[in-house]
Parts: structure tokens; sequence; C-alpha cells
């Protein structure tokens, strides 16, 4: 929205707090010849803090991009180099320093070169937040796998020692009864999103107890950096229930209780202390469940998603970009998405993502077939499960009752030539799906054998979904992939892979990563004001990140974008999320903006809707007041 020249007029030069508070009042006035509302991130900050105190504050430090106006407006002048710099000019020194220091900054020979990267960016994250959003903002393609699967999980299993200085919050088993008090000890009146981990189920990595935080704070930088929430208003969290992990329960460095788990009522009732403390602060948060173990993830996701704001990422979000995915590859096989019905799906693991996944697909699958409950039943007999035990069918003893419904029909199998417990070759072998889907956390589990019955798919085009992280537990290569299968496969992984070259063309890999819908959900939900997050908010981020890509780009099996483009990604999954949620009813509104003018907005509104409610890494105007 353009400034009316009177306001323009308020902004110019200001010259004290005084002065700029003054202005401030006349703004929020209002000027009677045009309504006005800030964008996000546009707002001069308060602060009541001065000299070496505000230069030690990442939230509002700058550095030498102080103005010589603000350095004596806030007592800096004398604390700084004279010479101010732009920002540009900061993240031009900064880059300079991180190519020339990445590698003296090793620990060692086990200090891997992301790793290094990964310490430089956090250093800079600890003393100037808005530069290190700008510089991850402007370099999203080379820094999202530093802050990021794949090296995050390296930095969540070396926590203890990477550790320098706090960030998020800690809750353990030992705070039971002081939560409710505890959530005041954070800072921020107003915090929009939590993302929260017990550190069970580390990307494929396991238990890694306390040290699990890592993802979390990973997570939420790309929050800050996809979908602009305001970093002021993030809140990273560990629930510290205990650690399995008997390497970390006999290292004197560990940082967490070393002890066992808590199991049963003990722990769900540490996570219900929990939640009913911070949406108790924070009504209006929205609280993102991250790699809980599976025994676990169903169980909270069901208890808490009808009465609060939250979802469960490994569940909901791998299945959303998994479905995306799935979709981009009917069309890269020159078919309309209504087809997606008729695939063969081969699914490797049955974990939290995997039964995700699998309950979303036949979800979307009888959507597609009409939505009756001979759809929704139809649609079972799509899919082939394999685990750690072979083939789920229904004669297996004490089947885990999420992957049930999954179980293959004796009768099925007499005609298919298979059995409980088949291999996975052997069930490619016969099955001859169009779709070989891998959420098995088992790297290599696609070996020569499974990639050459493979070749005996159905399909003119077979896709190849090898999608767990990090990279290490990637079900297989791109080029172990082309070479065996063939240059005519659709290929997408979890973490990322270079292209491959094929001779005669390029053999693309494409990134089916979470952060592609993740971000958008969280942004669509706050701007939307729903009261919970519904299956079909789910549903319409995938269904738009499935359309992003155009029709020329999916027939060369280009299925997801480029995360160069992540966040105008995000904003199309948003506001498609918003609309989805005024659809149903669940909107509230935000801010300004009521239901009722949600409901008046375009589809090319809501996009612009949520772009101003994006936060851009840039400099407020810092003003100085007494408390």
């Amino acid at each position: 929205m353009a400034l009316s020249s009177s306001l323009q007029r308020l902004l110019r030069k200001p010259s004290s707090s005084s002065q700029i508070l003054q202005r401030m009042k006349l703004l929020a006035a209002g000027d009677p010849s045009r309504s006005f509302t800030t964008c996000e991130g546009s707002r001069p900050a308060i602060v009541h803090k001065r000299s070496l105190d505000i230069l030690h504050d990442p939230w509002f430090n700058k550095g030498t991009a102080f103005s010589m106006t603000e350095r004596d407006r806030l007592d800096l002048r004398g604390l700084l180099p004279p010479n101010h710099m732009t920002p540009q000019q900061q993240i031009e020194r900064f880059m300079v320093d991180l190519k020339r220091f990445q590698v003296n900054a090793r620990d060692g020979p086990s200090d891997t070169n992301a790793l290094a990267k990964w310490r430089i960016l956090n250093r800079l994250h600890d003393r100037n937040e808005t530069m290190y959003y700008k510089v991850l903002v402007e370099n999203i393609e080379e820094y999202a796998p530093i802050v990021y699967t794949p090296t995050v999980g390296l930095v969540c299993q070396n926590y203890s020692g990477l550790f320098r200085r706090p960030r998020g919050m800690y809750f353990s088993a030992a705070d039971r009864g002081e939560m409710m008090s505890m959530v005041y000890n954070w800072p921020a009146d107003q915090v929009d999103m939590i993302v929260v981990t017990d550190g069970s189920r580390i990307l494929g990595l396991g238990d890694l107890g306390v040290q699990g935080i890592g993802i979390a704070i990973g997570k939420l930088d790309l929050y800050v950096a996809a979908a602009g929430i305001n970093p002021q208003r993030v809140l990273p969290v560990m629930i510290d229930v205990g650690t399995n992990n008997e390497k970390l329960l006999r290292d004197p460095l560990y940082l967490g209780l070393q002890e066992h788990r808590l199991d049963g009522e003990d722990y769900i009732s540490v996570i219900d202390e929990f939640m009913e403390a911070v949406f108790t602060r924070w009504p209006h948060v929205i609280v993102q469940f991250e790699d809980f173990q599976s025994k676990w993830a169903f169980k909270l996701l069901q208890r808490y998603r009808n009465n609060y704001r939250m979802f469960n990422d490994d569940v909901q979000g791998t299945a959303g970009v998994a479905i995306a995915g799935l979709l981009g590859a009917v069309r890269a096989q020159g078919r309309p998405m209504i087809d997606f019905p008729k695939q063969k799906i081969v699914v490797a693991g049955a974990g939290s993502a995997g039964i995700g996944v699998l309950n979303a697909a036949r979800k979307t699958m009888a959507r597609l077939l009409g939505n009756t409950e001979s759809a929704f039943e139809s649609a079972r007999s799509q899919f082939w499960v394999v685990d750690a035990m072979g083939l789920v069918t229904e004669s297996r003893a004490n089947i885990d009752p999420e992957a049930l419904p999954f179980a293959r029909k004796l009768k099925e199998l007499e005609r298919q030539g298979l059995h409980e417990g088949s291999n996975l070759a052997e069930v490619v072998k016969k099955v001859k799906p169009d779709v070989l889907l891998g959420l098995s956390a088992v790297g290599g589990l696609f070996s020569k054998e499974v990639l050459e019955s493979f070749k005996e798919s159905s399909s003119t085009r077979p896709a190849i979904f090898a999608m767990s992280n990090p990279t290490k537990n990637a079900e297989c290569t791109p080029e172990e992939a082309f070479s065996i299968v063939g240059d005519h496969i659709v290929f997408a992984s979890g973490s990322p892979f270079p292209d491959v070259n094929l001779g005669n063309g390029i053999g693309h890999c494409n990134q089916g990563n979470n952060m592609y819908l993740f971000p958008g959900i969280g942004l669509g939900t706050l701007l939307s004001g729903a009261r919970v997050i519904s299956d079909g908010m789910l549903q319409a981020a995938a269904e738009r990140l499935a359309g992003y890509m155009k029709d020329d780009e999916v027939l060369n099996g280009i299925i997801y974008p480029s995360i160069s483009s992540i966040r105008d990604i995000t904003k199309e999954v948003a506001a498609a999320v918003v609309r989805e949620a005024v659809a149903e009813d669940l909107a509230e509104g935000y801010r300004e903006m009521d239901p009722r003018e949600l409901q008046k907005l375009t589809p090319e509104e809501t996009v612009a809707y949520v772009k101003k409610n994006m936060w851009d890494p840039a400099y407020p105007t810092v003003v100085y007041r007494k408390e």
C-alpha cells in the first residue's frame, strides 16, 4: 500500500527518540485521507536498553550498520568503528570471511566442511539475527542443507560439544509441576510458532536425547527464512524425558537428563503439562511436533489436534510432500492427476512417516474417486507395505494398529504369488509397481536386486522416492537408480543430491523435502487464525505444491521446484491454506483482518495478503524508551 504524502513526511529524517515516538503516535492515530497498515517487520523497534547492552542483543544488534543518528540516540558513538556500512556491505564482508575461514573452523578430522559452515553461521546467529537471516534468505539453496537436513543431523549428534549459548527452552521430567511458571521465563510476550521435540527419533539417527533441540532450531530457521515468521516470535523447545541411548547415558559431557526415558502415563503427563502451559501463556501459538518416535507420534497427534493449533510434521508434513510428488509423477507420465488412483505403490517403511504417507495417499485417491466409502476401500488395494519383517499381511501376529488397514489380504496374495514376510525385491518383482517409495531410514535398502526388479515396472515412467534423511539413510542414490533402472525414471530424495549426467541428457534429482510445505502450513494457519489444522488445510497445501510446477518441467522429470524459490512457494502454499481454512469456517482472522474480510479476498488478493505479512530481514529503526 502506498503511503500518503503526509505520512511520508512524518517518516523523514528522525532526529530523536521523542520525535519518533510522537510520529508513531500520529501514524497510529491514522491518516484522515487513507487507511494505513504497516507490513510485517517494518515497524520501528522500541528497546529499553542502550550502549553495549544493545550490541550484545542479537535481536536488535546491527553492528556497523547503525546509522550515526542511531549511534547518538543509543549511546553507541565510539563503541563501533566510525565507518557506517550498509547491510549489503556487511553481508559481502561476512561471505568473504565464511569462504576464507570455513576450513580453519574445523575441530579436526571429524568436523566436516558442512559442520564448519554451520559453526560460522551459528556465530553470526548469536550476534546479529537480522543479518543471519538476510544471509540465509539470499543464499537459501546453499545454506538450507547446512541449517537443516542433512547437516542438522550431524549438529544434533554433536550438540553437547557444540553448545555455546542457549537458544530456545528446555522442559524436563524434573520440571513436572513447574512448567506453567517456567513459560514466563521466555522474554517474548508474543510467540507465533513453536517447534518441539523429545529427541527420541531425530531424522533417521535414533534417540539423541536433549541434543535433538538442534532439529527444532533448524526447522524454525526455515520458518523465518521461507515463511517470513518474525524471528522474535519463534521458540524452539526440547522436552527432555530422558534417553535410552546408552552412549549418552554414560557420557560425562552429555547436557541432558542421564536417566532412561519416561513411558506410559508418566510420559503423557509431561507432554500434557507442556501443552497446557504454552497455550495458557500464548493462546494463539502454533505448535509443530518434530521427530517423536512412532509409538507416540500418532497418539499425541490424535490427542491434541482437535483442541490445539498443532500438527506433526513427520506424519502430516512428510505425507503432504510425498502426495505432491506422487501427483507430479503421474503428470510426468503425461497423464492427468485424476489417474492417481490407478497407481500401484510399494512402500518401504511402516513408521510414523510411512503410515502418514499411506493414510494421506489413500484419502487423496478416495477423493479423486468420489469420496465414498467404496472409493476409500478401493484405494487401499493400491498399496503394498514392506517393513523390517517383510510384506505386511493380515496374518501377521501383533500387527501395528496403524498399519492394519494396509495389510494385504491372503486371497490377494495367492494370486500374486506373495506371502507374509516376502522381501522387498520379491514384492517389487511380482507387483511391478508404478512407484517405489522409501521411508525406511535404512540407507541402501533399494539394493541392486531391488532396482533390477523395478526394471519390470508396468509403468512407462516409473518413479523412485528415496525419502529418508539424512543423506546416509537414503534408500539409494540417484546414480544407482538411473544406472540400474534406466534414464526414463523419475527420481526424488529427501536430502539433496546433485543431478546425474546421463551422457545424452540430465537425470534430475528432485528433493522432496518437508520444507516445501511446513513453513506454508504454519504461515497459512497463523494468517487465517484457524482454530485447528484440518486435513483439508493439509490437502490444500499438498495440491498447491503439486500444481506449482509447469507441464513442460514435469514432463522433463522435474516434479519439485528449486529450493531457491522457497519464499514464493511458501507464499502460494500459505494462501491455499488460508483459503481452505476460510472455506471450512475455521478461520478466526489475524490482526486487522477478520473472518468476513478474509472471505472477501480473491485468490490473488489472498496471495498479496500473505506476502504483506511475511517478515523480511531488514534492519528496523531502533528507538530507545526508558522503562
